[in-house]
């Protein structure tokens, strides 16, 4: 399963322990070691949510849905190459919300 293979390579990115990790969503270390190794899948929406805030990345992420992380982040680097590349060419903010879209698109692959 995606959940328990994506929870366990953030967990290992962010070099947290299994404890830490219970500790911050107070589960305990058997079920976390469960959900890692795709024993368990959450039967708690409000769990999946808890692990994405935690990790900072979306829900469907973790779901294997997408592959992207977090879509606040693509508009973040997307303002970022705007501003350095043609801060002065005046697009309006709809125009500017559509080349977000345009870059969603080509980058990942999603409408």
């Amino acid at each position: 399963m995606v959940f328990g293979e994506r929870i366990k390579k953030l967990r290992i990115e962010n070099q947290w322990t299994q404890e830490y990790v219970c500790e911050k969503l107070k589960i305990s270390s058997g079920a976390l070691s469960r959900y890692e190794t795709s024993m368990y899948e959450p039967k708690s929406l409000d769990l999946i949510k808890d692990f994405a805030n935690l990790f900072g990345v979306s829900t469907d992420y973790l779901l294997g849905k997408t592959d992207v992380r977090n879509y606040n982040d693509i508009e973040k680097e997307f303002r970022f190459a705007y501003h350095r590349e043609i801060e002065n060419c005046g697009l309006t903010e709809d125009e500017i919300k559509d080349a977000i879209r345009l870059y969603k698109e080509i980058k990942y692959g999603k409408k």
